[in-house]
């Protein structure tokens, strides 16, 4: 029988039931058991009207883009454009010319390491923090291998929260990059973005920041931030898997050299050499990820449906319900206790394996994620070798699913521990 508090529990001002019937993936069984999705740090899942917009695309308008002199490039053409300028508004970017599609984050990081490179030269410092996500850790150390620059960290404290005296104390004059993340994936700590990046815009240093879990629960502004680059991917914010965004201000972008070779990146191709397109085909050779694209801008508009602060305002009030019951499991330690945190915690039970936590949750229909969540170099400062158990909550999870959750851990504790 559950130890859980009976304490009376209210969701905000946000219909979550009615939100939730747009999602079809929430309404199965796994292993007998009810879903209980708690693993939108690693992919959010898709609104109907992401579905049905894809599927549009594919019934109605499937065509290359761009060149075709025929109905259907037009239609799909539109579509694709107009994705990009959804982006564009959602980001609050000065211009449409300015978002660049990746595959993710991932490639998007890539790509701006790869043409930040001819700016780089022996002793010049790349500035992280310990909290990175691996794919904004290798890409840099892969520049610096290139250019001879070195790859400073900021440190974290204990409560899981940038080290602002560190920061502070590395940004110096040979400072040249400063690649941060917006929200930790493995600790859910929302980052002072924008007072360090006007810190580092300060020592005319180049600023990226790592928009990758931050998209999902708030709408970044990139003028305000004033960040040189901002990437995510649009699995995280409920649209299709394979397509992402790199925002760059346009005179960097003009600057840096093509990211690949091939069609659609050219203006004039011979053997004498080539001249490349503008801005943002620059920099998407070959045939782009059209159908996602599309998803990505359903994904968008199905947002603005929404109402921001009230969702907003529903994810804290799943965060504060699962720090209160935190207690009713013993043995069980949140790992990042930052006040300003997105609604996610990681966390260890004495005695149990993460893994161990998430095959038994698994069984009882409960999906989270557990591991080092490609934070090796933050999960090494906690000594945490096996990483943690994380469980990462959306605007479309309820105040039951929280208390299912932890119902179901004080059973594995009582079990296994």
């Amino acid at each position: 029988m559950s130890t859980l508090s009976v304490a009376k529990t209210t969701q905000p001002l946000f219909d979550v039931y009615a939100v939730r019937r747009d999602f079809p993936i929430l309404s199965q069984q796994v292993n007998g058991k009810p879903l209980v999705y708690l693993d939108n740090g690693a992919s959010s899942q898709r609104p109907e009207a992401v579905l049905q917009a894809m599927d549009s695309y594919y019934r109605e308008m499937h065509s290359n883009v761009h060149r075709g002199a025929h109905t259907l490039a037009d239609r799909a053409t539109t579509a694709f454009e107009g994705a990009r300028k959804k982006v564009q508004q959602f980001l609050n970017a000065p211009s449409a010319r300015e978002i660049i599609w990746t595959r993710g984050t991932t490639e998007a990081i890539n790509l701006v390491a790869n043409g930040l490179a001819p700016l780089l030269k022996p002793g010049d410092e790349i500035l992280l923090s310990q909290m990175e996500h691996h794919a904004n850790i290798v890409p840099w150390q892969m520049l610096a291998e290139r250019t001879g620059a070195k790859v400073l960290a900021i440190d974290v404290t204990p409560e899981g929260e940038l080290d602002m005296d560190s920061f502070h104390s590395l940004l110096g004059e040979r400072t040249r990059v400063l690649a941060i993340t917006h929200v930790s994936n493995a600790l859910g700590t929302v980052n002072p973005v924008a007072d360090m990046v006007a810190k580092a815009k300060a020592q005319g240093v180049i600023t990226l920041v790592d928009g990758a879990q931050a998209v999902g629960h708030f709408q970044p502004d990139v003028q305000a931030l004033d960040c040189d680059f901002y990437v995510f991917s649009a699995h995280k914010l409920f649209g299709p898997t394979g397509i992402g965004v790199l925002y760059g201000k346009a005179e960097l972008l003009e600057a840096m050299p093509p990211w690949q070779g091939g069609g659609e990146m050219i203006e004039r191709v011979s053997f004498a050499g080539t001249t490349y397109n503008t801005l943002p085909y620059k920099f998407e050779a070959g045939t782009p990820a059209i159908a996602e694209a599309v998803g990505l801008g359903a994904a968008i508009d199905y947002l603005a449906t929404l109402d921001r602060d009230a969702m907003e305002e529903a994810e804290s009030g799943l965060l504060q319900r699962a720090n209160e019951l935190v207690a009713s499991v013993p043995g069980m330690t949140i790992i990042g206790t930052s006040p300003n945190k997105v609604p996610l915690i990681s966390f260890k039970i004495d005695g149990l394996h993460p893994s161990d936590i998430g095959t038994l949750l698994d069984q009882q229909g409960i999906a989270i994620r557990a591991g080092h969540h490609c934070a090796m170099p933050l999960m090494e400062y906690y000594g945490l070798p096996g990483g943690t158990a994380r469980a990462s909550f959306a605007f479309y999870n309820t105040l039951e699913e929280v208390e299912q959750l932890f119902a179901a851990l004080q059973k594995i504790q009582r079990l296994f521990a």
